[in-house]
């Protein structure tokens, strides 16, 4: 069995860690600065496992070293969005606990492949990146993934057609300047244009840019988690089973798209080697444009890092 690794036991980590036991796609060790809290969920979960029907060992630690022999990791740890924070808010904070979950993985867990999960996505992914040294095949993040989960949410709901029948993609970084695809959004293989007008689709673009903080305005004292929980869980899926299943998730782009030495959302290929694939899709001038803002957007937060210049 794969062994997979979840640093963070609060409401995201706890929740992927359900969906990978349900899936039973590896034994899980639930990591958290706050031991009891990982050693209480991770017990509780095992405990559910008789009913629920999996047979997956999991286990709770406050110790990073527990993570050794990771087959994969996925990340969670990280103060949560509050009302009136954009993701970017929350940069200088989850900095300092990523970068020594970073320097803790390259320690202990040298051969995993790694999801992050901690907002603002696009620039701790990078910083996980740059501090672990990895290859990029081996860190994505996720975040097109829960975007375009949400957009299909909203266009399935609008339409009154199955969830199932609805494929839509989501470019760019994951934040306000996010760049949901109209052109590339299908029912049943039909743009969705036939749907829905113009100015109506204009709108459900909007609330998807706007999906993480409609949930933390409603729950007042948290941010999502079982979507993005489910979409790591996708992501972790496709890599462990070698699903290659074409994703839109954040990858370290090397020249894709006009961008270099940046995390951006674009679609890609998982699969056994991790970051298989990036599919490189032909945009309007406008989605161009858009997409360039988004990634501005995302170099701003990088350069907050304050990291040296990359060597490699």
């Amino acid at each position: 069995m794969p062994k997979i690794a979840v640093i963070g036991a609060g409401n995201v980590g706890a929740s992927a860690a359900l969906y990978l036991a349900e899936a039973e796609l590896g034994d899980i060790t639930l990591v958290d600065i706050v031991e009891g809290v990982a050693k209480g969920k991770a017990l509780d979960l095992l405990e559910a496992g008789p009913v629920r029907g999996y047979d997956t060992m999991i286990e709770g630690t406050g110790d990073l070293r527990a993570i050794a022999g990771s087959d994969l990791v996925l990340v969670t740890a990280g103060l949560p969005r509050k009302p009136g924070m954009s993701r970017l808010d929350l940069l200088k904070a989850n900095a300092d606990i990523i970068r020594g979950v970073a320097q803790a993985i390259r320690e202990h867990a040298s051969k995993a492949f790694v999801i992050m999960i901690t907002n603002p996505l696009d620039v701790m992914t990078y910083l996980t990146y740059r501090v672990t040294g990895f290859p990029r095949e081996r860190v994505v993040g996720m975040a097109g993934v829960l975007d375009s989960t949400r957009f299909r949410s909203f266009l399935a709901a609008e339409i009154g057609v199955s969830i199932e029948d609805i494929q839509a993609m989501v470019l760019g970084g994951h934040g306000d300047t996010m760049v949901p695809l109209v052109r590339y959004s299908t029912v049943g293989g039909i743009p969705i244009e036939k749907f829905i007008v113009k100015e109506r689709l204009e709108q459900i673009v909007q609330r998807t840019r706007d999906g993480g903080a409609e949930i933390v305005k409603l729950l007042q004292t948290g941010s999502a988690f079982y979507a993005p929980a489910a979409s790591a869980v996708q992501m972790a899926e496709s890599i462990l089973k070698d699903k290659k299943r074409l994703l839109p998730v954040a990858a370290h782009l090397n020249g894709e798209y006009g961008f270099r030495d940046l995390f951006l959302g674009v679609p890609a290929i998982l699969g056994s080697r991790g970051l298989e694939k990036i599919v490189e899709l032909e945009l309007t001038s406008e989605e161009s444009a858009a997409l360039k803002k988004s990634a501005d957007e995302v170099r701003k937060g990088i350069a907050d890092l304050e990291l040296e210049p990359a060597t490699r």
